[in-house]
């Protein structure tokens, strides 16, 4: 009989999930813990398989995971999905992605696909799930995890957004700038972004500890691109008094400022900061201040706790909030006098 994920859990007497973080190599592993995990690994001689997962003991499992995500060519979505694509391939799952482009198929989704039970179990990506969904997947108790995403009824990693926000502003803020622009994005069709509404309560608080009123013309909503950033940015630039810093809530948005800029001939961070949220790759390369999401790490922490419901199907949801970091590049510094 092939060997699978579970023997390696029953030989080395953990979880699911903790075999799912020594594959992953989490440090959040005793270590004595870790070496008994690959002492069973190297004992059964255990080597991930997606046709031996359909062969282990009397589970009618399909060796198949969904991840249900929107937009998943954005460059956050896809550094999620390289986070879960990595465990699923560590662990001996395959992976179905259902790309979501509307409110329409979003539905037709968390009708069908949890009645259908042809995976075993789904990770949702950046989409608030209705409560009127929840008996469906109860019923069926198929194993269900959140991850940028959040139901009191599902376990839910999420990340800090308004201390992210928050750290942003006071970034600025310490630098010296006192009209700072926000450039927030929209809601698209009826997806429920809260990412946006919480960024926005980070700068109303970093505003409000600096005894500074919010102007509502120094924020601007556009689509989560380059393109709206681009244009956002130009509104706010164009202001009779404009803005010497700009926060924007994405790096691709931020990327669309920094166009902007070049167009208008203004120097960053000389005549214009700017700082962006995500701490995407290109990010780097273009040297721009940013908020750091571990999207990565988001996406290996959806599948090991997807593992746990696999395995303990009536273990209670969990709200699990991560912390994102400020990285400081050449993008932001001191307004002019």
């Amino acid at each position: 009989m092939a060997i699978t994920i579970y023997d390696v859990a029953k030989l080395a007497g953990v979880g699911l999930g903790t075999v799912s973080r020594v594959l992953n190599n989490s440090p959040a592993v005793k270590d004595s813990t870790r070496q008994r995990v690959q002492a069973a690994i190297k004992q059964l001689d255990y080597t991930p398989d997606p046709i031996a997962r359909s062969m282990n003991r009397g589970r009618n499992d399909t060796g198949t995971l969904a991840v249900i995500i929107p937009f998943f060519t954005r460059p956050f979505s896809i550094e999620v999905l390289r986070g879960i694509e990595a465990s699923t391939s560590r662990l001996g799952y395959e992976m179905v992605i259902y790309n979501i482009k509307n409110d329409e198929q979003r539905d037709d989704c968390f009708r069908r696909l949890p009645m259908s039970r042809k995976v075993d179990g789904l990770l949702i990506v950046s989409l608030s799930l209705k409560d009127k969904y929840i008996p469906n997947i109860s019923r069926v108790q198929i194993p269900t995890i959140l991850v940028d995403a959040y139901n009191p009824s599902l376990t839910s990693i999420v990340i800090n957004n308004v201390d992210g926000a928050y750290n942003a502003m006071k970034h600025l803020l310490n630098k010296g700038h006192r009209r700072i622009g926000f450039i927030n994005g929209e809601i698209e069709g009826n997806f429920k972004f809260n990412q946006a509404n919480d960024r926005l309560i980070g700068v109303h608080r970093a505003l409000g500890e600096a005894g500074l009123d919010f102007e509502p013309e120094l924020v601007e909503i556009s689509s989560w691109d380059r393109q709206g950033g681009r244009a956002a940015s130009a509104r706010l630039l164009g202001l009779k008094n404009p803005p010497t810093a700009i926060f924007a809530a994405s790096d691709v948005q931020a990327l669309g400022t920094l166009e902007t800029a070049r167009t208008l001939k203004l120097a960053v961070p000389g005549d214009l900061s700017i700082i962006g949220f995500d701490g995407i790759e290109l990010s780097e390369w273009l040297q721009l201040t940013t908020i750091q999401q571990p999207m990565y790490q988001m996406g290996e922490m959806g599948l090991t706790m997807l593992m746990e419901q696999i395995e303990n199907p009536q273990k209670p949801p969990e709200l699990i909030r991560l912390n994102t970091e400020l990285i400081e590049r050449n993008t932001t510094g001191s307004p002019k006098l």
